[in-house]
């Protein structure tokens, strides 16, 4: 599957809605800054937005939000992005895409929040009720979202290799340690849902609270640890505390979440090792405040 990227301009999305969504065509149209690289979105009007895939690969999520997002969203405790109509293919557009609320709020910085362990016990609350939804047909974690919430063996290739590539750089062997202890276990309970792409970047804050869940395009049904690895990567000690609590798993769980959030920096690491040194020394210490985590039940 290509994983090419394909640009797309707010004149390009104006002359879609014209054609597919003529009642909208006079609404304006502008482009929304995002650090995400899989879709690209813009605002249309006040009240909605436009989600289009920019590579073939993330594309086979555009039908699995419609037919699943409407579903999820009555038992939600947070807004999430519900579509209201889906947009077809073009002549200069290959894929399907996706016509959406629009969720008021602002991007998530440390800044911005005002009581870290209240936002991480409200985001744990959040996922907590995403993983009690019926998950009946709902899509297993697989190729269509990078197997978050599949087996972590999936990457066992790759963190040894990026683990022996850094080995001069970080404690290896704990490295290991964590990822072979994780990989020893798996999730005892029938597939459950999750996001699969929890991060700073998918989540909206008003007045220093959480308010919105985005981008959806990772969901599946399968373990949950994978949601947990936020902790990780953007919570401190005490809120991690806080999110750990509320989240309730067992230490398996926990264990395969640092797992999973130790596998991200990996990866992040390596991709960023000849195109931006910066950002790869930024995981580096993601990577390093994992593997100083002494409370991990090893």
């Amino acid at each position: 599957m290509s994983s090419k990227r394909v640009e797309i301009s707010a004149d390009q999305l104006r002359a879609m809605i014209a054609l597919q969504f003529p009642q909208w065509q006079d609404l304006p149209i502008s482009p929304v800054e995002s650090v995400g690289r899989h879709n690209r979105m813009f605002r249309i009007g006040e009240t909605m937005a436009a989600r289009l895939p920019c590579a073939e690969m993330y594309a086979s999520q555009v039908p699995k939000e419609q037919r699943w997002l409407p579903a999820l969203a009555p038992d939600l405790p947070l807004p999430i992005p519900t579509p209201i109509a889906l947009g077809m293919p073009t002549r200069d557009y290959p894929w399907a895409w996706t016509i959406c609320r629009w969720l008021p709020g602002e991007s998530v910085t440390r800044e911005k929040i005002a009581d870290l362990p209240s936002f991480a016990v409200d985001l744990a609350w959040f996922l907590r009720r995403l993983r009690e939804i019926p998950a009946k047909g709902g899509p297993v974690a697989g190729v269509h979202n990078f197997s978050y919430g599949g087996d972590l063996a999936t990457y066992d290739e790759e963190t040894h290799r990026v683990v022996a590539m850094i080995r001069d750089e970080i404690d290896s062997d704990r490295a290991l340690a964590i990822w072979r202890a994780a990989r020893s276990s798996s999730w005892q309970g029938p597939p459950v849902w999750l996001h699969g792409d929890v991060t700073e970047h998918n989540m909206l804050v008003a007045d220093g609270r959480l308010a919105a869940i985005l981008d959806f395009g990772c969901c599946a049904i399968g373990d949950p640890a994978c949601d947990a690895g936020i902790a990780w990567r953007f919570l401190d000690v005490e809120s991690r505390a806080a999110f750990r609590s509320a989240f309730d798993v067992d230490n398996a769980t926990w264990l395969r979440a640092c797992a999973w959030a130790l596998w991200r920096g990996l990866d992040k690491v390596e991709e960023f090792r000849q195109s931006d040194p910066d950002q790869a020394v930024e995981w580096l210490g993601l990577i390093e405040g994992i593997l100083d985590d002494r409370t991990l039940p090893l």
